[in-house]
Order: C-alpha cells, then sequence, then structure tokens
C-alpha cells in the first residue's frame, strides 16, 4: 500500500538530507486537510557561551556575541550610601577590564 506524505518546508529539508544530516519531526495526519503531514524540528544552532571578561567583587563583566554584560549583586546590610559607592567603584574596574581588553585586541593585531 503506498502512502504519500505532505512534506512541510521540503526544500530546505531536500538541502539538508543532500547535506547529509538527520531530519527530526512529526508525523501526524492534518486535521483541516486529512493529509499525513511530516513537520520538521528544525533545531536551532547551539549559542556559544558567554566569555568572561573580569571577575568583580560582587559580581562579573562578561560578553557575548552581541552584548557586553554586567552583573552586580550587593548586599542590603551595607546601607544605601556604602551600596552606592561600590556600584561606583566596581562600574569603574569594569570600565577598566573593558580597556584592557580593548589593548589585548589591538596587540593581537
Amino acid at each position: 500500500m503506498k502512502k504519500y506524505i505532505f512534506v512541510l518546508n521540503a526544500i530546505e529539508l531536500m538541502a539538508l538530507l543532500l547535506s547529509g544530516k538527520r531530519i527530526e519531526g512529526a508525523l501526524y495526519i492534518d486535521k483541516s486537510t486529512g493529509r499525513l503531514t511530516f513537520k520538521a524540528y528544525l533545531r536551532h544552532r547551539i549559542v556559544p557561551k558567554n566569555r568572561l571578561i573580569k571577575k568583580l567583587e560582587h559580581g562579573w563583566v562578561k560578553e557575548s556575541s552581541q552584548r557586553i554584560k554586567v552583573y552586580e549583586s550587593i548586599p542590603k546590610d551595607l546601607g544605601t550610601a556604602r551600596v552606592m559607592s561600590v556600584i561606583d567603584r566596581e562600574i569603574a574596574v569594569a570600565k577598566d577590564a573593558l580597556i584592557d581588553r580593548e589593548l589585548e585586541l589591538i596587540e593581537f593585531c
């Protein structure tokens, strides 16, 4: 008995198959058309982890492919004035770390 399967994104899937890839997906009967249908799970690429630029006293500075990330977590019991001074100090350290990173990149070129 022959069964015909309706394949969504058939051109993209055929290119993947011809390149030797496996395709995972769902095979189901479409309610509106009554056809046997294959819907591929096109997996996303693996995102590289963030690279640590500098570890700070209360946080870190990291670099992703598109962003520079700064994280701070300061205990409340230090008091508002001291928390503000810690934030100012650590942001200055984070800025210095970014400058050092740029200088290292220039040296390698």
